[in-house]
């Protein structure tokens, strides 16, 4: 991925922190997961931007951005206790799943401090900033830009950060689990291709804010695009609030602001292991979500004559009780996600039974 910076000395560069999948080498099916925190060293005239940056094989983007604070942190009260502390974190064990690891380190004048990292539980969320997402938009909106991308409605994200780009573009994807995004995703466009915007296929799209204006002027169609900085929606469809059948929208919407109200209680001390358990607690609500809507579908496949399973569209419609449900699967059977779910699930099945 790249990114707009400047690669030459600057007076004055805005603190970013963001995440990326390196690719090593062509072909090569390893993503490197990257996470990046960006900075300008004190003192006066022209500097060179100070990056500290993570690699691993693992996607544990939530614990690389607390040590990467926690080195922001150090180095502002003295560069020196930076590589300290680096070595303990590279000498400390890296958590099991579920787990949790305490890196000690030692501060002048306030003594021995520890910092707790913590992995979920389940691996799927560890690339997952849910926390971020929900102090960016609304629970009424964030549920619009999840039935958008349902929908593989076309979607950009806006944002003056790339931190707060990435943490609310992974968390949003996340929450369509189990099915899978099937179209483009762009870390960052930038500025010189923005015109790439107003391609006719489904895509969520990562934008810089000092490019909204530009954006705006592109006749781009049928577009949602988001400002996660203001909380509000610079372009919309108008109809983002219907898609979700009303009943489990209802039940989606309880949980998140119960989800936040939590959050708003929290004083900043809770526990990684409590943040783990939101975590899990909002990603269960949206499978349970799509549970209620798709789960009944393996009782309407059947076998083709060429062997192959298909589902039977019309019936596995028809036999849902819910008639909002009903209407919102006339449009969901049409996108990729969905044929791409039930194609994924047959295959595997299919591989069990071959074994």
């Amino acid at each position: 991925m790249s990114y707009n910076a400047s690669a030459g000395p600057l007076i004055e560069h805005h603190h970013c922190t963001f995440k990326l999948l390196y690719t090593p080498r062509a072909h090569h099916q390893t993503q490197d997961p990257t996470q990046e925190d960006t900075l300008t060293p004190s003192g006066k005239g022209k500097r060179l931007p100070e990056v500290h940056c993570v690699v691993s094989k693992l996607g544990c983007f939530d614990l690389f951005a607390k040590i990467l604070e926690e080195v922001e942190r150090l180095r502002d009260i003295s560069p020196a206790l930076v590589h300290p502390f680096m070595r303990s974190v590279m000498e400390a064990p890296f958590p099991a799943p579920g787990r949790t690891v305490t890196i000690k380190s030692f501060l002048p004048g306030s003594g021995n401090e520890e910092l707790t990292l913590c992995r979920p539980v389940d691996s799927r969320l560890e690339h997952v900033d849910f926390d971020s997402l929900l102090q960016c938009l609304s629970v009424g909106r964030l549920l619009q830009v999840f039935a958008s991308l349902l929908l593989e409605r076309r979607v950009i994200f806006i944002a003056d950060k790339l931190s707060v780009l990435s943490r609310c573009s992974h968390a949003v994807l996340a929450l369509l689990y189990p099915f899978t995004w099937q179209h483009t995703f762009v870390p960052v466009l930038p500025a010189s291709m923005l015109d790439i915007s107003c391609s006719p296929t489904p895509f969520l799209i990562r934008v810089l804010a000092p490019c909204l204006p530009e954006l705006l002027e592109l006749p781009i169609e049928e577009v949602l695009i988001v400002d996660l900085c203001a909380d509000k929606f610079a372009v919309q469809l108008g109809d983002e609030d219907c898609i979700l059948p009303s009943k489990l929208q209802a039940a989606l919407q309880q949980i998140l602001e119960e989800r936040e109200d939590m959050l708003r209680r929290e004083d900043g001390e809770q526990s990684g292991d409590h943040q783990a358990d939101l975590s899990s607690l909002l990603s269960e609500a949206f499978v349970q979500f799509f549970v209620e809507m798709v789960g009944h579908y393996p009782q309407h496949m059947t076998e083709s004559s060429n062997g192959s399973r298909e589902i039977q569209r019309d019936s596995f419609r028809k036999s849902h009780p819910s008639r909002g449900v009903r209407q919102f699967l006339q449009l969901f059977m049409e996108t990729q996600m969905f044929a791409g779910f039930i194609q994924d699930k047959e295959l595997r099945k299919s591989g069990f039974r071959g074994n």
